[in-house]
């Protein structure tokens, strides 16, 4: 990883590596959908930049973006995400794109600035551009409708994000907020 791969990052310079979080905290829906139910997990996210990715006129730096996730104590992981992680300091965009293997995939993004130590995207079912695509399972019984994060990095390096998935659930007219958060320190 050079120097300049790091600098061509952007806002996306600060993630670059191997984080751990502790204890994280996950509200879903509980198995019978009716109630509420509260995790506190652990997870590993490892994000290796990708160095350029040249596509026509727009120019992108990136990282690659993985994450695991396991209820405390638990020893098989409950939550897995795959993708990527992706800088447009053109457009002064940041997008993430990630699939999680329930049949779900993510494309959310929002404008920040090249130094910004917060950075807020998000994504909505049906939209052409930052959008959300469901397997017909999720669709039709745990419809996601949007997506939202907000990261920040502290001032001791470590970093904290707060995510909405707003579900559509079969039967329900409210909304569920199904949230996760937690601060992640950097371990490589």
């Amino acid at each position: 990883m050079t120097d300049e791969n790091i600098r061509n990052l952007g806002p996306l310079a600060a993630f670059a590596g191997i984080w751990e979080g502790a204890k994280g905290i996950d509200l879903a829906p509980d198995d019978d959908r009716s109630v509420v139910e509260r995790n506190e997990y652990s997870e590993r996210v490892v994000l290796e930049p990708i160095g350029l990715v040249e596509n026509h006129e727009q120019s992108l730096y990136g990282l690659r973006y993985s994450k695991t996730a396991w209820r405390l104590g638990a020893e098989d992981p409950f939550h897995e995400e795959v993708g990527y992680w992706l800088w447009d300091s053109a457009a002064r965009q940041v997008m993430l794109t990630f699939i999680v293997p329930r049949g779900v995939t993510v494309l959310a993004g929002g404008t920040v600035d090249p130094d910004a130590t917060t950075m807020k995207l998000s994504a909505e079912v049906g939209a052409e551009v930052f959008g959300i695509c469901s397997g017909p399972f999720l669709d039709e019984q745990f419809k996601t409708v949007r997506y939202d994060i907000e990261l920040t990095v502290n001032e001791d390096g470590s970093f904290f994000y707060a995510q909405n998935t707003q579900l559509q659930i079969k039967g329900q007219s409210d909304i569920f907020a199904h949230t996760d958060e937690n601060t992640l320190r950097k371990v490589e």
